[in-house]
């Protein structure tokens, strides 16, 4: 089966073709491409409406496979006149979809859907093309006042490289992120604020009825001074997480950020062994004092995570990824329960008994500033990887 472009994929432009069902089966996988790609997104992001209408149409290309199925191993009669392709079902499908898609070709790009039709006013090909959908390392764009991440997949095709492209509006994702952290810090608020008076008042009470008993009662204020400065370091610790300010960015050079860490490091846990992997010449733009308290907040995750013995160990790797920069914390320790990964970026959440539980956040909370993340790698071993764009 000869090859078919990705914008002839979509505007019907189709070449004489030997086999139909060969190319009804090209459409089908490529439909299932899609609406895995558009699942992925919405899973990771919390956009559940999309994901219900990538399952829904996952599941209809699926029907159609197997009617497909049961249609080839049916007796062949013939027929009248053809019933309509299915090209156009899956094209009707994509223009429904409320995500931009784009097909790459060379130095042009076309609208494949309703969206990114609407996106770009324009009713087929995109002129002028921004230069960030034409560059395969670009991740994020800006039009029209707005910014955009770019989902791209390569496709390899007889006349040059293609590729396909989602184009995921950040200011919407960031919206529903702020909405889903909002709903969460209200959530943790109030239940450790409940659990922190809750014993106070309890306390107070008891305080009052032993007034004549000087002994108990002097017991029973140590406990609620006890109680009430445990109450002062959450609402410290909240207010820390609360008011970072913006980054300051500045051309950093990020040996002399990794020496300096190493020397608090051997300072804070001389027991464990810290291995440093950065390039002598990389330098980066960066606040240095909001990464350095990112970056030392790994280091201490990994420190006391690391096993209490000889062999206690933990590695900074600082490297380019891709068009941006990787910064990796990685400890030899015995790694996190799988049921323990969903809630360790969440604030105030600890397992350890003098933790406050702000670091991991606080580290994703400056990436997040920078334009980057803090994600926990799939594997075995525990990898912190802490990663700003270009």
């Amino acid at each position: 089966m000869r090859s078919v472009s990705a914008a002839a994929l979509f505007t019907g432009e189709w070449p004489a073709m030997g086999s139909r069902s060969g190319l009804r089966a090209f459409l089908f996988a490529l439909g299932l491409v899609l609406c895995g790609i558009l699942g992925d997104v919405a899973w990771r992001h919390g956009l559940w409406g999309l994901l219900t209408g990538a399952m829904l149409a996952a599941f209809w290309l699926a029907a159609l496979i197997g009617w497909e199925v049961a249609e080839r191993r049916a007796p062949k009669v013939a027929v009248a006149a053809p019933e309509p392709g299915s090209a156009f079902a899956l094209r009707l499908l994509l223009d429904a979809l409320p995500t931009p898609l784009v097909a790459i070709e060379g130095s042009s790009a076309r609208a494949l859907n309703r969206a990114g039709r609407r996106l770009f006013a324009t009713d087929d090909r995109i002129v002028p093309t921004p230069a960030a959908l034409l560059d395969a390392d670009a991740a994020y764009f800006g039009f029209e006042g707005r910014r955009w991440r770019i989902d791209r997949v390569e496709m390899r095709e007889t006349g040059g490289p293609a590729a396909l492209a989602a184009l995921i509006d950040i200011e919407q994702e960031e919206r529903a992120a702020e909405a889903r952290a909002g709903a969460e810090l209200i959530q943790i608020l109030g239940h450790e604020l409940l659990n922190g008076l809750s014993p106070i008042v309890s306390l107070a009470e008891s305080g009052l009825a032993a007034a004549d008993d000087p002994v108990l009662l002097r017991e029973i204020l140590g406990t609620l001074a006890r109680r009430a400065d445990g109450l002062q370091r959450f609402t410290a610790s909240y207010r820390a997480l609360a008011r970072l300010p913006a980054p300051a960015i500045r051309p950093v050079r990020l040996a002399d950020l990794a020496f300096d860490l190493s020397r608090l490091f051997a300072g804070r846990w001389p027991k464990v062994t810290l291995e440093v992997d950065v390039p002598e010449d990389l330098a980066w733009p960066l606040d240095r004092d909001q990464i350095n308290q990112a970056v030392w907040a790994l280091l201490q995750n990994a420190a006391e995570a690391a096993p209490a013995d000889k062999d206690a160990a933990v590695c900074l790797r600082i490297q380019r990824a891709g068009a941006g920069l990787a910064v990796d914390v990685q400890d030899n320790g015995p790694g996190i329960p799988p049921d323990a990964t969903r809630n360790i970026f969440r604030p105030f959440h600890t397992s350890k008994p003098d933790g406050s539980g702000i670091g991991l956040s606080l580290a994703r909370q400056v990436a997040t500033a920078h334009g980057g993340g803090l994600t926990l790698e799939p594997g075995v071993a525990t990898i912190f990887r802490l990663w700003l764009p270009a």
